[in-house]
């Protein structure tokens, strides 16, 4: 099938790591994008969050809106069973998001987060809001999203959910979930997990070296640090998920308006792709989600 983009997103941690030049060696295989071009470290053709209409299909495809884990690109074409259709309440505009629900899907499967469970979410970019959000409709669940940044209070208030600054955060915690992707803020994840808690690590850091401080009570508290990577199945349901199967899972749960909170800044034009990268890897943007659109 044929497929016009009609929205992509930037992955702020894996592509802005690829377009830097600061993924492992180790790692370029493993790191390569479903439809990727080319080799790491470069020249490539990166990205996997793209929502298109389908031009020309099987029967009962054309018009349909689809989610595809395709770099960004005006149009390509795959076979069908590399696209997700997107369900009727969930908008092409924040269906972009799917990759990264899919990866905060995992995380909670991987995570075991239950009913009831207190829950901190350290780190307030698109993978901890999504994490968040998710968690906060468990019954019961106790969810705190925590940054160095104040101003994410305000996505914290949209997704329903507390919010601290490290200084001020809840200690004492069932789960601790980090996606900050700096070595203070897994520090302070791990200062703030409970007895025999597990901490979580999203964040995914390429070549940078990370200090981290486990001559505290890492040991006398048995801590579990455990990573969670979206490549894989969780194991607690790989014997009855698929990569599809998740993939179609995190697509509905986009249904959820909350979510739309995560878009902080104007939709850039694709042919200013090449600026907006430029952008994302400065230190001094702070944007959640950037979002491509085709015209």
């Amino acid at each position: 099938m044929t497929i016009r983009s009609l929205y992509s997103a930037v992955s702020r941690g894996t592509e802005t790591l690829v377009f830097a030049g600061a993924v492992p060696e180790s790692e370029y295989e493993r790191m390569r994008a479903p439809f990727q071009a080319g080799q790491l470290p470069g020249p490539v053709k990166h990205g996997y969050a793209n929502v298109g209409v389908v031009e020309a299909g099987p029967d009962g495809w054309l018009g349909r809106h689809v989610f595809c884990l395709f770099p960004h690109q005006t149009r390509y074409v795959v076979d069908t069973d590399a696209v997700i259709p997107l369900p009727a309440d969930v908008p092409a505009a924040r269906s972009v998001l799917a990759a990264n629900m899919e990866t905060a899907v995992n995380a909670l499967w991987d995570a075991g987060i239950g009913v009831g469970d207190r829950v901190t979410v350290v780190g307030a970019g698109v993978i901890g809001g999504l994490i968040a959000g998710l968690a906060s409709a468990l019954p019961g669940a106790d969810i705190e999203l925590v940054d160095i940044d104040a101003g994410k209070a305000a996505l914290a208030n949209a997704l329903g959910v507390a919010f601290r600054t490290p200084d001020n955060a809840t200690g004492n915690r069932d789960v601790v979930v980090h996606a900050s992707a700096s070595a203070a803020g897994l520090n302070t994840a791990i200062g703030l997990a409970g007895f025999e808690a597990t901490v979580l690590e999203m964040s995914w850091y390429g070549s940078a070296p990370v200090s981290v401080a486990l001559g505290g009570a890492f040991h006398s508290q048995r801590l579990t640090l455990r990573s969670s990577q979206v490549g894989a199945v969780s194991p607690t349901r790989r014997a009855r998920r698929d990569h599809r199967s998740r993939l179609a899972l995190a697509v509905s749960l986009l249904a959820d308006p909350r979510f739309d909170a995560l878009f902080e800044t104007e939709d850039a034009a694709f042919d200013d792709l090449p600026a907006v990268m430029h952008r994302l890897t400065s230190d001094e943007d702070k944007s959640l989600c950037q979002r491509i659109r085709y015209d």
